[in-house]
């Protein structure tokens, strides 16, 4: 491997971010896969698989080629917005998922006051709190507040973003009061298609705890279904 490309490679498994490293087996010659392509070997046709395996985790030859893709993918996300009781369930059963997890809420008061489980805290508005964690392909975001000036600036960056999942409490009605809103700041409907409302696994849920085995069931379900 090339200084270069070794370099790019250890400052990406750093970072944590995606990538996949492909390594033609004929020749040697190497490309490293991320938002873009870098190295001197070119993939460009098997862009859309490399970007399958890439979301599978799974790293493999591509048939019929002499292409093996090592894939270098960090535990998935989950960013929650809102500190709210169903964060303090949902955030340890996704733990113990194996997720990464993020809390986002401007108000001291509930991310001192909530039990969450040694997740990642960030008191921050959530425009500036989105900025700070960068979602991407491996990355689910959930708001929880009821709150539009909380939940439709996580949900605007979650659009702009890679995320594979972004889901949002709230009835059917609050839901395409919400859609409108973010229809008004310049979103269209195929945008607004990934967004989960109301958000969870339809199992008839109640309790704070049941509302989040809802959302985490379905995180897992669109996670693994990227990946088939």
């Amino acid at each position: 491997m090339k200084a270069a490309l070794r370099s790019e490679l250890q400052a990406l498994i750093a970072a944590k971010a995606p990538c996949a490293l492909v390594t033609d087996t004929n020749t040697g010659a190497q490309a490293l896969v991320t938002d873009t392509v870098q190295g001197e070997l070119d993939v460009a046709a098997h862009l859309p698989e490399i970007k399958r395996l890439m979301a599978a985790n799974k790293s493999s030859t591509i048939e019929q080629t002499p292409l093996f893709v090592r894939v270098y993918s960090p535990n998935p996300r989950l960013v929650v917005v809102g500190a709210v009781h169903i964060a303090q369930s949902l955030i340890p059963l996704a733990q113990i998922a194996g997720f990464e997890v993020v809390v986002i809420d401007p108000r001291a008061a509930f991310l001192t006051a909530g039990k969450l489980a040694g997740a990642t805290a960030i008191e921050e508005w959530p425009d500036d709190g989105m900025k700070f964690v960068k979602p991407d392909s491996r990355t689910a975001v959930v708001t929880l507040t009821h709150d539009p000036k909380l939940d439709d600036p996580a949900l605007a960056a979650a659009l702009r973003s890679d995320a594979f999942y972004i889901g949002a409490l709230g009835s059917r009605k609050t839901h395409e009061k919400r859609l409108q809103r973010l229809r008004d700041d310049g979103f269209a409907d195929a945008d607004l298609s990934r967004i989960r409302g109301p958000v969870g696994l339809n199992i008839n849920a109640i309790s704070p705890a049941e509302i989040a085995v809802s959302i985490l069931a379905q995180v897992i379900e669109v996670l693994r279904a990227d990946a088939k």
